[in-house]
């Protein structure tokens, strides 16, 4: 990575007689969440468009610039194109298939951009390579099985009421993630036993701190959990990754690049994590704890009314998504900017009053982190496991996609 770094450092890239910013990266990645938001859409496929659309302009970049490898190596390559029209072009297609009742604000956006680019031959290249570039990728992804039908079946026994709210997205966990072999490639191993020490030690440590009347938690813990919300845990990162390619001026093709490799980082955590929820199953804290009594565990005691201060996620505890989230794009962001000091702010999604700010990105996702046992929905041994499991994909995405090119 210190290479990369190097070749950063006082770079300025020409494309088509015309300097580029890399502005247009982070402005349609404002874009793709505004539209999402206004068309109610969150969770496992808010990652998944914002992997389309990040990896379709860091493509679309690359096929007029070259500088690094493609997702989808057979696209055509266009030298005198504009790589901003190609990003921008690329971005609007992308959001065009996915969100249609959202032209208005797609077709917007898309203009303000043009407003930069001189209008030229070498922009009308640039805008029909990127719509090309952006239909080959949203084809080649409409074989990754995120849209199957939900037949996820309730455990009950016949004729035995359970409760009728359906998990969320079950279809992800035999999904395809990007770049990786399967879904399965970073399964952990099995949650602890429930009569083991280490179960006993995470259930106490979330049942005592985690509970809404908890004595423990401290008001700034508790302000913390009620500020991550599971969309400003997405946005997070995509703020972080805006203000920090800004301070350190990176060129178009460097900024397209931190961008797709983190957007599908954040994409796979909701993939690979899925499998390993799906696959063990294991019960959430106010399950666990409410039914203490017959885990055969002589150091857990049951607290038959024990509720957390967090609302429970509607999928299974093991592993944590916030953890393996925040393992993977910490991982792909300090691969490239390192791991020391870089401050930033995070405002929350629905009220820009309330904000947060970090020194370092293993700060913020430290706190994603003890968040969800401040609130009461994970045991800390899922998160230390999920982490593990996204540093695995930001390594293998980061060693084997998107590198420098050799042309």
């Amino acid at each position: 990575m210190n290479v990369l770094k190097v070749a950063i450092v006082g770079l300025t890239l020409i494309s088509a007689n015309t300097a580029v910013r890399a502005d247009v990266i982070a402005d349609w990645n404002n874009t793709a969440m505004g539209v999402m938001k206004a068309a109610n859409v969150g969770g496992n496929p808010w990652t998944r468009s914002m992997a389309l659309v990040n990896v379709s302009m860091s493509d679309a970049v690359n096929s007029v610039q070259s500088r690094y490898s493609r997702y989808i190596p057979e696209l055509p390559i266009d030298p005198n194109a504009s790589a901003e029209a190609a990003a921008a072009a690329a971005a609007r297609e992308i959001l065009m298939r996915q969100y249609p009742g959202q032209k208005e604000r797609i077709d917007a956006a898309f203009a303000e951009t043009m407003k930069t680019i001189p209008d030229n031959p070498a922009r009308v290249a640039g805008i029909s390579l990127g719509e090309k570039v952006a239909a080959a990728v949203f084809a080649e992804r409409q074989s990754d099985a995120t849209n199957t039908p939900d037949t996820y079946r309730p455990h009950t026994t016949a004729g035995i009421w359970v409760p009728t709210t359906l998990p969320l997205f079950p279809q992800y966990a035999t999904a395809k993630p990007w770049g990786m072999e399967s879904a399965s490639q970073f399964r952990p191993a099995p949650p602890p036993a429930l009569n083991s020490a280490l179960y006993a030690r995470d259930y106490n440590e979330t049942k005592e701190i985690g509970g809404v009347k908890s004595t423990k938690r401290t008001d700034a813990q508790s302000d913390a959990v009620r500020f991550w919300t599971q969309a400003n845990l997405g946005s997070a990162w995509f703020q972080a990754t805006r203000q920090t390619s800004a301070r350190h001026g990176l060129p178009v093709a460097e900024s397209a690049r931190v961008f797709a490799l983190m957007s599908m980082a954040f994409a796979n955590c909701f993939v690979v994590d899925w499998d390993a929820k799906f696959q063990y199953n294991f019960w959430r804290p106010i399950t666990a704890i409410r039914n203490g009594d017959q885990d055969g565990n002589d150091a857990t005691e049951r607290d038959a009314s024990w509720q957390p201060l967090n609302t429970t996620p509607m999928h299974p505890e093991y592993p944590s998504q916030a953890a393996i989230n925040a393992g993977a794009v910490q991982g792909v962001l300090e691969a490239v900017f390192g791991s020391g000091t870089e401050s930033f702010t995070v405002t929350d999604t629905s009220d820009a009053r309330l904000s947060r700010q970090f020194g370092s990105f293993s700060q913020m996702a430290q706190e994603h982190k003890e968040v969800r046992i401040w609130g009461g929905i994970h045991f800390r041994n899922s998160l230390e496991v999920g982490e593990s499991m996204g540093r695995k994909i930001a390594d293998h995405l980061v060693a084997n996609y998107y590198v420098r090119s050799t042309r």
